[in-house]
C-alpha cells in the first residue's frame, strides 16, 4: 500500500468516527452501542482500504517495477554514386553527377515483396535530379549543383512508397571537351551577333543614304547643308558634285538643270589636257553641217592646227584608208595635207603596206 492510500484510508475513517459520534450524542445511545459502533467503523476502514488497494493494481506489478523499454534506433543506409550522366537542355551534352544517397526503409504489410532498398533509394534520387538538369543549360554547372543540393536534401518516399531517400555531397561537373566546345560556339554566335548588328547597321545607312539624302540633287544639297550649316558657299560650289552622286546613286543621268555645273564644256579653241579630261571620247562629234568634215575628226581626236605630230597622222591616216580600199578619201588626205605633189604616188610609202617591226 502506499503512503497516499494509507492517508486517504485514514481521512475516511476519521470523518465515519466524527460522524457516529454526533449521531450516538445526538440520539443518546445506550453504552453498549458504543463498543458496536467502533467495531463497525474498524470494518468499514477495512474494506475502504481494500477498495483503494485493488484500484491502484490495475498493470501488472512486474511492470511498475521496471522502466519503459527503448525505442530501437532507426537504422539508415547510403550509398556513394559516381559520374552517372544526367541529361540537360541541349542535345549530347550531358552532365557528369556524383552524390552519396541515404535511405531509410518504411513499414510494408506482411505479403509485401521483397526490395533492394538501395536501388530503390538511387532510382528515385536520379529522377528527381534528372528533372532538375533537364531544364538547365549546360554551360550552367555550378548553378544547378545548388539547385540539386536543395532539391536533393529532404528525405522523400520513391514512387514505390518502400523508402525514404535523399542525397548529399552532390557533385555536377561538365565534361572538359564539352565545356570547350561550348565556348567556341559562344564566341562564334558573339561574333555572328556582332557581324549581323554592323550588316544591318551598313544596310541601314544605304538606305538612308540612297533613298533619302542622294535621291535627287536637291535631296543631297539640303543633306550637305544640314551637315555644314555655316558654309552657303561651299554648298554652291559642290552642287555639280552632288548631282553627280545623286545621278550614280540612282544609275541615272545628271538632270539637265544641273549638267552646266557637273564639268567644263567643250571648246574647240583649247586642245591642252583639260580637254581631253572633260570631253567624251567615245562619241564622235556632231557637225552642225551636211556631213562630217576632217578638220572636225582632228578636232575631236584632240589636234590642234599646229600641232607637230599632225602631218604624221595624216600620213598614217591615208595609209589605213588606202589599205581598205578607200583610195579616194586617201587622196583627199594627201592633197589636204600635201598640195605640192597630189599626184605623185609611187615613191609615196603611204600605200606600202605598214611591215610590223621585227622582235629583237
Amino acid at each position: 500500500m502506499s503512503s497516499g492510500q494509507k492517508t486517504m484510508t485514514a481521512f475516511i475513517t476519521v470523518i465515519l468516527g466524527l460522524m457516529l459520534v454526533i449521531l450516538g450524542l445526538w440520539s443518546g445511545w445506550p453504552l453498549w452501542a458504543w463498543p458496536a459502533s467502533m467495531a463497525l467503523l474498524v470494518v468499514v476502514a477495512l474494506i475502504i482500504n481494500r477498495t483503494l488497494t485493488r484500484e491502484s493494481e490495475g498493470f501488472p506489478h512486474e511492470l511498475t517495477l521496471e522502466p519503459d523499454a527503448a525505442s530501437p534506433p532507426v537504422q539508415r543506409q547510403e550509398q556513394r554514386v559516381t559520374r552517372v550522366a544526367l541529361p540537360s537542355a541541349v542535345a549530347d551534352y550531358d552532365f557528369s553527377f556524383s552524390a552519396t544517397v541515404r535511405w531509410i526503409p518504411l513499414e510494408a504489410g506482411e505479403d509485401a515483396a521483397l526490395i533492394n532498398p538501395g536501388g530503390l533509394a538511387v532510382d528515385a534520387v536520379l529522377r528527381r535530379a534528372r528533372a532538375v538538369t533537364g531544364e538547365q543549360q549546360p554551360t550552367r554547372c555550378a548553378l544547378v549543383q545548388y539547385q540539386l543540393d536543395a532539391t536533393l536534401g529532404t528525405m522523400r518516399p520513391d514512387p514505390t512508397g518502400r523508402v525514404l531517400a535523399m542525397a548529399q555531397d552532390v557533385s555536377l561537373v561538365l565534361p572538359e571537351p564539352d565545356r570547350e566546345r561550348l565556348t567556341r560556339l559562344s564566341d562564334v554566335r558573339k561574333d555572328e551577333d556582332l557581324w549581323e548588328h554592323e550588316r544591318n547597321y551598313e544596310r541601314n545607312k544605304r538606305t538612308y543614304l540612297g533613298d533619302d539624302v542622294l535621291k535627287d540633287t536637291g535631296s543631297a544639297v539640303v543633306w550637305w547643308l544640314a551637315k555644314n550649316d555655316d558654309q552657303v558657299e561651299g554648298a554652291v560650289d559642290r552642287i555639280g558634285l552632288l548631282a553627280s552622286l545623286s545621278a550614280a546613286a540612282n544609275n541615272d543621268t545628271v538632270a539637265p538643270t544641273f549638267q552646266h555645273l557637273v564639268g567644263t564644256p567643250y571648246n574647240p579653241e583649247y586642245d591642252g589636257p583639260g580637254y581631253a579630261e572633260t570631253t567624251d571620247m567615245s562619241q564622235p562629234p556632231q557637225s552642225s553641217g551636211p556631213e562630217f568634215s576632217l578638220e572636225t575628226l582632228l578636232e575631236w581626236i584632240g589636234f590642234g592646227p599646229d600641232d607637230t605630230d599632225l602631218d604624221l597622222f595624216a600620213e598614217r591616216l591615208a595609209h589605213i584608208a588606202g589599205l581598205h580600199g578607200k583610195t579616194a578619201a586617201a587622196e583627199k588626205i594627201r592633197s589636204r595635207f600635201d598640195p605640192s605633189d597630189p599626184d605623185d604616188t609611187t615613191n609615196d610609202t603611204w600605200d606600202a603596206p605598214m611591215q610590223p617591226e621585227e622582235e629583237e
